[in-house]
C-alpha cells in the first residue's frame, strides 16, 4: 500500500465487543462481516491507506448505562488495539457511554489521554436530546480542552418510529432520516452557541451535513431579514442569536456553517457536492466510505462520482483524498 493513499474518516467497525453487545438485545441493527483483515483487504481495494474506525448508530448505550460504560471501554480497548497492530493503516475515533455525561467525560480522558485515539465519534443525538444542548456541556468542554476532533454520525431518533407508521415502509431511516438527524444537530450546535462556546473542536460531519448545506443560505437570509428583531426575538430565542443581539447577516451564519468538516461518503455524486463546495471551506472536505454499511461497489461509485464530477482539480482531488486529513491527524501524515 502506498504511503500517499486515501485517509478514510468514515469506516465503521464491528468489533467482538460490539457485535456481542448488539446481539444481546437482539440485533437491532445490521451487523455485516467485519474484522481488521476485510477493513484491509477493502482498503487495498479502494487505495485507503488509513481507515479510522468509529461506531455506527446505535453506539454503546443499548438502554443500560453501566453496560454502556463497560462496553465503551471494551471497544476503545479494541479498536486502540488494532491502532498498535497496524499504525499506519488503523485510526479510531473512541466512543462514549452517552448520554452518561460524568461516565462520557471520565472516557474521554481514557481514550484521547491514555489509549491516545485519533478522536472521539459522537451520535448526533442520544435518546432523542441532541449535541449542543446544555446537559453536553461538561463532555464538549473536556473535547474542547484536548482540542479534540469529533466525528459526528447520524443516529434514530425516539420519533422515528412512529413515523414509520405514517410514511411508506419501503422509507428506510437510512435514506432520509439520517440525513435530517445530522442536520439537527448541526444546527442545534450552531444556535445554542456551542461552535462560540468550545471553539477548539473541530467537527467532522458525516454525509456532507446531512441536508445542511441545502438550507443554509435559506437559514441566513430567514436570520437576516425576518429574525433581526421583534416579535422573533422573544418567539425564537436562542444563545446565537442573542450574542449577535439579533444582527446577523447571511455570510455571518454561512461562516458559521464554513466552520465543520465535510466528509463525502454517500454524498459523492455533482448534485450534493456541488452544494457542499459551495459552503465548506476546500480544505475542509474528507473523504469517506461507510464501509461495511456501504459494499464494496458503493465505495467505487463513490470515488469514480467525485473524480467525475468535474468540480474540482487534480490537487484539490488529491486534498480531499488524504491531504486535508493529513492537517486532522497529523501523525498519518506522509
Amino acid at each position: 500500500m502506498a504511503t500517499n493513499g486515501r485517509i478514510d474518516v468514515h469506516a465503521h467497525s464491528m468489533s467482538p465487543a460490539y457485535r456481542a453487545g448488539i446481539e444481546a438485545i437482539g440485533g437491532i441493527i445490521r451487523t455485516p462481516d467485519w474484522s481488521p483483515e476485510l477493513a484491509l483487504q477493502h482498503m487495498d481495494r479502494h487505495g485507503i491507506a488509513t481507515g479510522i474506525l468509529s461506531l455506527s448508530t446505535p453506539g454503546t448505550f443499548l438502554g443500560d448505562s453501566a453496560k454502556a460504560i463497560e462496553l465503551a471501554k471494551r471497544v476503545n480497548d479494541e479498536h486502540a488495539g488494532y491502532i498498535k497492530s497496524r499504525p499506519d493503516r488503523f485510526g479510531a475515533f473512541g466512543t462514549l457511554p452517552l448520554p452518561d455525561v460524568d461516565s462520557a467525560c471520565k472516557e474521554i480522558a481514557r481514550a484521547l489521554d491514555d489509549l491516545k485515539m485519533d478522536g472521539i465519534g459522537l451520535l448526533a443525538n442520544y435518546e432523542g436530546v441532541y449535541l449542543g444542548q446544555p446537559e453536553f456541556d461538561p463532555v464538549l468542554a473536556e473535547l474542547d480542552k484536548r482540542k479534540a476532533v469529533v466525528l459526528i454520525h447520524p443516529n434514530n431518533h425516539p420519533t422515528t418510529h412512529e413515523i414509520k407508521k405514517t410514511i411508506s415502509a419501503g422509507i428506510g431511516n437510512f435514506l432520509a432520516e439520517f440525513l435530517f438527524d445530522t442536520t439537527r444537530a448541526a444546527m442545534n450546535l450552531i444556535f445554542n452557541d456551542a461552535l462560540h462556546r468550545f471553539p477548539n473542536i473541530r467537527w467532522i460531519l458525516c454525509h456532507s451535513g446531512g441536508t445542511l448545506p441545502f438550507i443554509a443560505w435559506r437559514i441566513g437570509e430567514i436570520a437576516e431579514r425576518q429574525m433581526n428583531g421583534a416579535p422573533w426575538d422573544t418567539q425564537y430565542p436562542s444563545p446565537y442569536m442573542s450574542r449577535h443581539k439579533f444582527k446577523i447577516t447571511r455570510e455571518d451564519f454561512l461562516a458559521d456553517v464554513g466552520q465543520f468538516y465535510f466528509e463525502t461518503a454517500l454524498s459523492s455524486g455533482r448534485q450534493p457536492l456541488a452544494t457542499t463546495k459551495e459552503i465548506a471551506q476546500p480544505e475542509r472536505i474528507l473523504f469517506g466510505s461507510d464501509w461495511p454499511y456501504c459494499p464494496d461497489d458503493m465505495t467505487d461509485d463513490m470515488i469514480k462520482a467525485r473524480q467525475d464530477s468535474g468540480l474540482f482539480d487534480a490537487a484539490q482531488q488529491v486534498a480531499i483524498d488524504r491531504g486535508n486529513a493529513e492537517k486532522l491527524f497529523p501523525r498519518l501524515a506522509s
